[in-house]
C-alpha cells in the first residue's frame, strides 16, 4: 500500500492523481444530486467537445476529459513504477514520462470516444430560456431568495432539475414547499436560476375558466 501511494503522489503521476480526484468528486456530486445538475453539471454534460483538431468531437466534454484523465493516470502510474528512478534523474525522466503520457492518453481517448458518438446524437436540448413560462414541481422543503430546486418537464417529455428562487417579498403571498407547483416566470443568467411563483391554474390562460375547447 505504501508503494502504491508513493507512486500515486510522486512525480509525474501526482499531476493525474490531482485531476482524477477532481473527476471522481465531480461524478459523485452528479450521482448524488448535490451538484447544480442542470445549471452546471448537466450544462457541461450537454456541451460537446467540438474541436475536431483535438479529435474528441461528438461526446460531452466532461466524458472526454474524464477518459483522458483516467487513461493518463493509469499510464503515468505504470510508467512511474517501471521507469522513473529517484533523485534528480527521476525528475528529468518524470518530465519526459509526463509529456509522453499526455500524448498517449490523448490518442487513446480519441479511440475510446469514437464508438461513443452514436450515444450522443447531434442536436441541442432545450435552452434554459425555453423553461420560462412552464410549471414545475418543487423538490426541496422550501424555496426562498437563496435556495430551492424544482423539476420541470419541457415539451419533449424529458425532466430537468433546475435551481429556483422566490423573492422574499413574495413569501407572504404563498410559500412554496416540496411537492407544490410553481411557475417559472424569469431566468437570472448571472445566478443561473429561475424566479418562481406559486402556480394558480385559474390565472393560466391555457387552463383557466375562460378557456374554450
Amino acid at each position: 500500500m505504501g508503494a502504491f501511494l508513493a507512486a500515486a503522489i510522486g512525480f509525474p503521476t501526482v499531476v493525474f492523481t490531482a485531476a482524477l480526484t477532481v473527476v471522481v468528486l465531480f461524478w459523485l456530486l452528479v450521482a448524488l444530486g448535490a451538484a447544480d445538475a442542470h445549471g452546471h453539471a448537466h450544462a457541461h454534460l450537454n456541451s460537446r467537445a467540438h474541436s475536431d483538431g483535438w479529435g474528441l468531437g461528438g461526446v460531452p466534454v466532461t466524458l472526454a476529459f474524464s477518459l483522458f484523465v483516467a487513461v493518463g493516470w493509469l499510464i503515468s502510474y505504470c510508467a512511474s513504477v517501471l521507469l522513473v528512478p529517484s533523485g534528480l534523474v527521476g525528475i528529468l525522466v518524470g518530465a519526459v514520462v509526463l509529456i509522453g503520457t499526455v500524448y498517449v492518453s490523448w490518442q487513446a481517448t480519441k479511440l475510446f470516444v469514437r464508438p461513443l458518438h452514436r450515444l450522443f446524437p447531434d442536436g441541442h436540448g432545450p435552452s434554459r430560456l425555453d423553461f420560462v413560462g412552464l410549471t414545475c414541481t418543487i423538490r426541496t422543503g422550501r424555496v426562498d431568495a437563496g435556495f430551492g430546486q424544482a423539476e420541470v418537464r419541457p415539451a419533449d417529455g424529458s425532466a430537468a432539475v433546475v435551481q429556483v428562487r422566490q423573492p422574499d417579498g413574495d413569501l407572504a403571498r404563498g410559500a412554496l414547499g416540496s411537492g407544490s407547483t410553481g411557475l417559472l416566470y424569469a431566468y437570472d443568467e448571472t445566478g443561473e436560476f429561475f424566479w418562481v411563483a406559486p402556480y394558480d391554474s385559474a390565472l393560466d390562460p391555457r387552463t383557466g375558466p375562460g378557456t374554450t375547447g
